[in-house]
Order: C-alpha cells, then sequence, then structure tokens
C-alpha cells in the first residue's frame, strides 16, 4: 500500500509539472525595452506628414526632431533590435503612410553570427513589405556605420569589420534594386584604418553628440527634398 501511495503521488506530481510547463508562456523573443518600446509606437501611430527614422540603438540614441529642427521627424528606433524585430513592429508605421522612411539597421544580426547574406536579404524582405504597404511612402536605405573594436566593448562584434562593409555592399546594390534612395554613411566615419573615429563614439559601436551632427548634415539634404 505505501509503495502504491508513494507512486501515485510522483505521478500526481509528474502530470502536474506537465501542465504547468504547457501552460508557461513562451520565452519572448526580444528585450522588455523593444516589447515597451514598440507597445508605445503601436499608440502613437503615424501620419502621412511625418518623416520617420526607424532602426536600433543608432537611431534609438538621437532626438531626431530637435536635431534637423522639424517637429514631424519621428523617431522609431529600438536599442537591440534587429532586423526581424523590426520587421515584426513596423506595422504601425507603414499603416500610416509616412512622407518618408530612413532605415538604417544590422549591427546586432551581426553580432548574433549571420551572414552578411542572410542580414541584407531580410533587409530587402523588409523593403519590400514597406513598398507593398505603403508605395507612396519614400524610402532611404542607409548603410552599416564602422565599428571600433580598439574599445574592446562588444566581443559578439570582434572581427566583424568585413562583414559589415560586405553588408554595406550588398545593401547598395538592394537600394539601386529596389529603387530606393541609399544613403552611404559608412565613408564620413571612417578613420585612416576603416574604424568608427574614436572623437564619435565612447564605446566603439554608438554615437556620441558630435557623431549625430556628421549623420544630421548627410540626410538633411534628403529630409528636406
Amino acid at each position: 500500500m505505501k509503495f502504491k501511495y508513494i507512486l501515485s503521488m510522483a505521478l500526481a506530481a509528474a502530470c502536474s509539472w506537465c501542465a504547468a510547463a504547457q501552460d508557461a508562456p513562451a520565452k519572448p523573443k526580444y528585450t522588455e525595452l523593444y516589447y515597451q518600446r514598440a507597445s508605445l509606437f503601436n499608440i502613437l501611430g503615424v501620419d502621412s506628414t511625418q518623416i520617420v527614422f526607424l532602426g536600433n540603438s543608432l537611431t534609438h540614441g538621437c532626438e531626431w526632431h530637435e536635431l534637423l529642427g522639424m517637429p514631424n521627424v519621428v523617431n522609431r528606433g529600438i536599442n537591440g533590435d534587429v532586423v526581424a524585430g523590426i520587421r515584426e513592429r513596423v506595422g504601425s508605421v507603414v499603416a500610416g503612410h509616412p512622407a518618408k522612411i530612413f532605415l538604417l539597421t544590422g549591427a546586432n544580426d551581426v553580432s548574433h553570427d549571420l551572414s552578411a547574406d542572410s542580414i541584407a536579404t531580410a533587409v530587402g524582405e523588409l523593403i519590400d513589405f514597406i513598398q507593398a504597404e505603403t508605395p507612396s511612402t519614400r524610402i532611404y536605405l542607409q548603410s552599416m556605420l564602422p565599428i571600433n573594436n580598439s574599445f574592446e566593448r562588444y566581443k559578439k562584434l570582434f572581427g566583424k569589420e568585413q562583414v559589415i562593409r560586405d553588408i554595406n555592399v550588398r545593401l547598395e546594390s538592394i537600394a539601386r534594386e529596389k529603387q530606393v534612395t541609399w544613403i552611404n554613411l559608412y565613408p564620413y566615419f571612417c578613420d585612416a584604418d576603416g574604424n568608427l573615429r574614436r572623437e564619435l563614439t565612447n564605446d566603439g559601436l554608438h554615437l556620441l553628440g558630435p557623431g549625430y551632427l556628421v549623420w544630421r548634415d548627410i540626410v538633411l539634404p534628403y529630409v528636406l527634398e
């Protein structure tokens, strides 16, 4: 009797654990910050008069409307975002048929060890989706920026300088193929060795204020055209 009781208790516990495992929520694909900002962007939306800067932490880190002096410019960047993450949340952007979208992405995908071809292909598919959903929106595809691994900050980016250059080559081709405007930011941020200029960053990846001034001066003619 005692053995049967122990066995029944063990089976009950096992069944309880299985039920709990089945009821447990799936692990989120993205960060808490991603869902926080994406939910806010869903509420805010955009409209056809607005210009959207869309991307990851590099876009997130700037107050674009202030830097450009244009209240109709909105920031839809999320720190840590990847191409797939942008695709999943871009619905709230395209639904408003904004006047322009300035897209920059890829650094976090590189840190996840994805190939240059796969990242560029994903960006191309993202552009296809935007064009299908809002044909009136002008798309500006911006190159990835260089990195500077001498800061020894982002280990997943060590040795990935050539991957970024390869992505940019493919992105330029994609821009021509899909008839979107290509903006090559990369050479303006490089030092003589092809690294992100030290005076523009304090971690080798993200930009200080002077870096955003460089970026502003490059994109401003496209914003105003």
